[in-house]
């Protein structure tokens, strides 16, 4: 296997407090996403995170470049930081639809995965809006037209239903619950691993062309992510086998 290149889970985080006639602004930089390619790291996986703000405006514009890696990586980033670069949205500047090439990637034998969160699938208020992308045709699954979040507080726990799959292959068989993910369909070609009793996909895989793809519908990192999933024995274990599998490695 290559790299992987990890795409999400960073965000800058603005606070006002408001004393009475005075008002007091903090912001930060917060790479949520930093603990899951450490954990990757530790399990011998090359990683790299690429945060947010630098894939607005310098995402990999090339087959090229996007061939340096084995897997690419979606987690809770929306496809509008694709679709609308910063030259495009102030200039009216051309530039390449970098979802498409992601779907080209894919076909010529690249991996790629998307995990779940506010801004993943549709996302929140449907905010994240990937079924209107190339990135439909690409997943094992299908999305709502509408906000697709099943929030679940009380804890949801999955189902596998795969036992065999290599995926799952030397992984703990208690899961850790989760509280939430994004609502989705396997696709009928697609092999779903795990889900819920709800019989919702948690995670779903498949062949496309010459690639491998596939969805894990829950977070990687909390909220839905609780810190017994985080610290299970078998977290990064389980995503690095599903780097294994889509890089066919």
């Amino acid at each position: 296997m290559k790299k992987v290149l990890f795409v999400g889970e960073t965000c800058s985080i603005s606070q006002t407090y408001t004393k009475g006639y005075d008002h007091v602004t903090i912001s930060r930089y917060a790479e949520a996403g930093r603990s899951m390619v450490d954990a990757l790291r530790n399990n011998g996986v090359d990683i790299e995170l690429f945060p947010i703000h630098l894939a607005h405006s310098n995402f990999l514009d090339t087959l090229e470049a996007m061939n340096q890696y084995s897997v690419i990586i979606f987690s809770d980033i929306g496809s509008n930081t694709f679709l609308v670069p910063p030259q495009t949205h102030s200039n009216a500047v051309r530039m390449p639809n970098r979802l498409k090439l992601i779907q080209e990637y894919v076909s010529l034998g690249g991996g790629f995965l998307m995990c779940g969160g506010y801004l993943s699938f549709t996302g929140y208020e449907g905010k994240a809006r990937y079924g209107m992308t190339p990135i439909a045709d690409i997943l094992p699954v299908e999305m709502l037209p509408y906000d697709d979040r099943v929030e679940c507080p009380e804890g949801i726990f999955p189902h596998v239903l795969l036992p065999d799959h290599p995926i799952l292959k030397g992984i703990d068989s208690n899961w850790p619950d989760f509280l939430g993910y994004n609502k989705l369909k396997a696709k009928a070609h697609a092999s779903t691993i795990l889900g819920f009793e709800n019989q919702d996909v948690l995670l779903a895989v498949q062949d496309y062309q010459k690639g491998r793809t596939a969805a894990f519908s829950s977070d990687t990192l909390p909220h839905w992510a609780v810190p017994e999933f985080i610290n299970w024995k078998s977290y990064a274990p389980f995503f690095t086998n599903i780097l294994h599998w889509l890089s066919k490695d």
